[in-house]
């Protein structure tokens, strides 16, 4: 079902309603957020991105088309452009002449209140992922990516993909069960 209704959405939306550009956003603005706050560990910036790709979407209107699944595009429009994020940081800081550190968000009261402690534990391990092994296990566990799609987004063979993908599972059990020192 939610294949035909993306394949409505798309014909609609290259026919410029409003209405489909509005159920897109409202439908995937929760999963393209989580995937870029995992990619980067910055709520601010993970927004910044997110809004980006959104608009950018937007602007597409009656010159968009796309033969495969919706949720993919969007998801490999926001990897794009934490990538962006990313190089634009490390060029400003470069021109700063501050060492590199990741960015770190803050932790907000409101925003312990809706957090398990499972789950602050789980997105503290999957920041400290090297950055391909987050990526591939964030795109195929949020946007339920094909490792194929995932491939190409990398511009590396299936089987990198796939071995990233177990490295990163596999890390991630050893951070979780306390096996590998922080």
């Amino acid at each position: 079902m939610a294949i035909a209704e993306d394949e409505l959405l798309k014909w609609k939306f290259r026919r410029g309603s409003p209405e489909a550009l509005a159920r897109i956003y409202e439908k995937y603005l929760d999963s393209m957020l989580t995937l870029a706050m995992g990619l980067l560990n910055n709520r601010a910036a993970a927004e910044d991105v997110v809004h980006d790709v959104f608009v950018s979407f937007a602007r597409l209107g009656p010159g968009f088309r796309l033969r495969g699944r919706l949720s993919g595009y969007l998801a490999t429009s926001v990897v794009n452009r934490v990538r962006d994020y990313r190089r634009r940081s490390r060029r400003q800081v470069q021109a700063s002449g501050r060492e590199s550190r990741p960015a770190r968000e803050s932790v907000e009261p409101d925003d312990v209140a809706s957090f398990t402690e499972q789950a602050a534990q789980l997105n503290e391990a999957v920041a400290r992922l090297p950055d391909e092994q987050r990526e591939v296990v964030l795109l195929r566990l949020k946007t339920d990516m094909r490792f194929r799609d995932i491939a190409k987004l990398q511009q590396v063979s299936i089987n990198t993909v796939q071995g990233r993908y177990r490295y990163g599972l596999d890390r991630l059990r050893s951070m979780l069960n306390g096996e590998v020192e922080k």
